[in-house]
C-alpha cells in the first residue's frame, strides 16, 4: 500500500498538534513530513520535500493560504491542498473553488469529518498513480511497438492506402522525421536461389538489409522496412541530381555486399517523387527496375529512369492483374512468353464475361488500356488498325481466336518497338559521349565522371551500356582516341612530343611516352622517325 505524505501549516501550534493527534495517519496511508507556522516556511518545505498533500490555514504571517496554495498549484500541481480557517466567508471559499484545492473545512476541526476527508483522498491519489503507471507502461509498450508500427505506416504508403491529410497525425504519432523534399524508393532484392553454400537465405537478407542500413542509411536519411520479401528503402533527396550519386552508391553496395558475404543482390531504384503520395508510384517503379535485371543482370543497381526513360508513364489506371503480366513480357519477355500471357488473358476475359455485354465492356477495356500503354511508352498511335471509334465497334464482334491474334500481334509489335526505343536509347548514349570525347579530348580533367554529369547518368550503367555497345571501357575509348589524334600530329607536324602530349590531354610526357608506346609498341620519336623513314 502506498503511503502519501503530508505537509500541516498554521500559524497556531496548539491547532497543528490537535491535528496530528486526532487523526490516525498511519492508518489511512499517510505520514506527516512536517509543519510550518507561515506561508513562506511552508514554501520552503514544498521545495523541499515535494508532499503529496498540504494542509493550510487561510489567515497566516508574511504569506496567506490563499497565496501558497496559487505558488503550489502554479509550481507542483500534483500537490493536493486541503484549506481549513475559523473564517467561514465565502469569498474565502469561493477563491478556493478557483484554485482547485481538494476541501474547505472550517475549525475547529472534527476528527471524524478530517477522516472522512483523507479517506477518499487516499482513493483519489490511489486512482491517479493507478492510471500513472498505466499511461508509463502503455508508453512503454508504445515505444517497444514503434518500429513496427512504422514499418507497417511504410507498408501503407507504397501500397497507396493511405489520405494525404491523416500523413501529418501518422507521422506526428509514430515520431517519423520525413521531410524531403525530394523522396524515392529502393527495391534491395536478395536472391533467395543463388546463395553461398550453408547459408540460410532468409539470415541473408537479413544480413543485407543491416549492411544496406549501416552504408546507406544515414547519409540518403533513409527508413527501411521488409516488404513481401525485399527490402524497401525510402530515401529523401535534396534535389533530383542526386540520383545518378545514389544509384553509383547503390551499384557499390551491390558489389561489396556479393563480395563480403557472397549475397547476389539487386537494387531496384523508382522515380523521384516530391510527394510522400506519389512513393507508390515510385515503389512500383522501383519493382518494375528490379525485374529488368534478367536484361541487365543482378548484383547492380538499376535505376528505372535510365534504363526505361520512355516507360515512366502512368501505370496506375491499369488494375487487372492479368493484363499487368501482359504488359510486363511485351517489355522484357520473349515471343513466346508473350504469346502465353495473351493466351492467359484470353482465357481470363472469357470467363469473366457472362454475357456480351461484359464482354463488350471488358473489350473496350482492353483496347483503352493498350492505348494507355502506348502513349505511356511513346509508341505511336498509328500502330494500331483503325481509329478508336472503329476499333470498339469492330473487336467486340471477333472471333475469340481472331480477337486472340489481334491482341498477340498487337503485343508483338509493341514489344519490338519497345526493344528497338531501348536499343536506340543506349546507342544515343554512346554516341553523345563519343561526340562528347571529340569535343573534350585535349582536357587533361576529363573523366567518366564528366561524361555522365553531362548525360545525366550513373556511372555504373552508363559504364556497362558504353562497354556492351563499344566493346571497350570509356577509360579505354578516351585514351585510344588520344593516341589516335597524338600519331595524327606526329606525322602531320613538326611539334615536339611534349606539346603534343599537352595538347591530347597528358601534362606528364613521360606518362604520355609510356601510354604510347603501349599502344603501338614504339616511343612517339621512333614511331615519327619510322615514319619518315618509310616515305622515303
Amino acid at each position: 500500500m502506498d503511503t502519501y505524505t503530508v505537509l500541516l501549516v498554521d500559524d497556531e501550534d496548539e491547532v497543528i498538534q490537535v491535528i496530528m493527534k486526532k487523526i490516525n495517519w498511519e492508518g489511512l496511508g499517510f505520514s506527516v513530513i512536517g509543519y510550518a507556522n507561515n506561508g513562506v516556511k511552508a514554501l520552503e518545505m514544498v521545495e523541499e520535500y515535494q508532499p503529496d498533500v498540504v494542509m493550510t490555514d487561510i489567515k497566516m504571517p508574511y504569506m496567506d493560504g490563499l497565496e501558497l496554495s496559487s505558488r503550489i498549484k502554479t509550481e507542483y500541481p500534483a500537490t493536493k491542498i486541503l484549506l481549513f480557517t475559523g473564517f467561514d466567508e465565502f469569498e474565502y471559499a469561493k477563491e478556493a473553488v478557483h484554485l482547485e484545492v481538494e476541501e474547505y473545512i472550517l475549525k475547529p476541526v472534527n476528527s471524524v469529518e478530517l477522516t472522512n476527508v483523507f479517506t477518499q483522498l487516499k482513493i483519489k491519489l490511489d486512482q491517479e498513480i493507478s492510471e500513472k503507471r498505466s499511461v508509463a507502461v502503455l508508453q512503454q509498450y508504445y515505444m517497444e511497438s514503434l518500429p513496427l508500427l512504422q514499418a507497417n505506416f511504410y507498408s501503407t504508403l507504397i501500397e497507396g492506402r493511405i489520405r494525404e491529410e491523416e500523413i501529418p497525425r501518422y507521422l506526428d504519432d509514430y515520431q517519423i522525421s520525413f521531410d524531403g523534399p525530394f523522396f524515392c524508393c529502393l527495391v534491395i532484392h536478395t536472391s533467395s536461389t543463388q546463395v553461398p553454400e550453408g547459408m540460410n537465405p532468409l539470415l541473408l537478407a537479413t544480413s543485407v538489409q543491416k549492411q544496406a542500413e549501416e552504408r546507406l542509411g544515414e547519409k540518403w536519411s533513409a527508413k527501411y522496412f521488409s516488404y513481401l520479401g525485399n527490402t524497401i528503402m525510402l530515401v529523401q533527396l535534396q534535389n533530383e541530381n542526386e540520383v545518378p550519386e545514389l544509384t553509383d552508391e547503390c551499384d557499390r553496395f551491390c558489389r561489396y555486399v556479393r563480395r563480403m558475404i557472397g549475397a547476389v543482390v539487386t537494387v531496384g531504384i523508382g522515380q523521384v517523387c516530391d510527394s510522400m503520395m506519389e512513393l507508390a508510384q515510385s515503389y512500383s517503379s522501383a519493382r518494375e527496375a528490379v525485374s529488368y535485371r534478367g536484361i541487365y543482370g543482378a548484383s547492380r543497381a538499376i535505376n528505372i529512369k535510365e534504363i526505361a526513360p520512355q516507360e515512366m508513364g502512368e501505370t496506375g489506371m491499369i488494375t487487372d492483374a492479368e493484363l499487368s503480366g501482359l504488359f510486363k513480357k511485351i517489355r522484357m519477355g520473349t515471343r513466346d512468353e508473350i504469346a502465353e500471357e495473351v493466351d492467359s488473358y484470353m482465357e481470363h476475359m472469357s470467363s469473366s464475361a457472362k454475357s456480351f455485354s461484359q464482354h463488350h465492356i471488358a473489350v473496350m477495356e482492353l483496347v483503352s488500356a493498350l492505348y494507355r500503354f502506348a502513349a505511356n511508352n511513346d509508341i505511336a498511335a498509328d500502330t494500331f488498325s483503325g481509329d478508336m471509334s472503329e476499333l470498339y465497334s469492330r473487336l467486340p464482334n471477333m472471333e475469340p481466336e481472331a480477337l486472340r491474334k489481334w491482341l498477340a500481334d498487337i503485343s508483338f509489335t509493341f514489344h519490338d518497338k519497345l526493344t528497338t526505343a531501348r536499343s536506340r536509347s543506349t546507342k544515343s548514349f554512346v554516341l553523345k559521349a563519343e561526340e562528347y570525347v571529340r569535343e573534350n579530348y585535349s582536357d587533361e580533367k576529363l573523366s567518366l565522371d564528366d561524361i555522365c554529369e553531362n548525360l545525366g547518368v550513373s556511372n555504373s550503367y552508363f559504364s556497362s551500356i558504353f562497354k556492351k555497345e563499344t566493346g571497350n571501357s570509356f577509360v579505354g575509348y578516351l585514351t585510344d582516341y588520344r593516341m589516335d589524334k597524338a600519331s595524327q600530329m606526329l606525322l602531320e607536324t613538326k611539334e615536339k612530343s611534349y606539346i603534343i602530349a599537352k595538347s591530347v590531354g597528358y601534362t606528364d610526357p613521360n606518362y604520355f611516352s609510356y601510354v604510347f608506346k603501349r599502344k603501338f609498341g614504339v616511343s612517339p620519336s621512333k614511331y615519327r622517325a619510322e615514319y619518315a623513314e618509310s616515305e622515303k
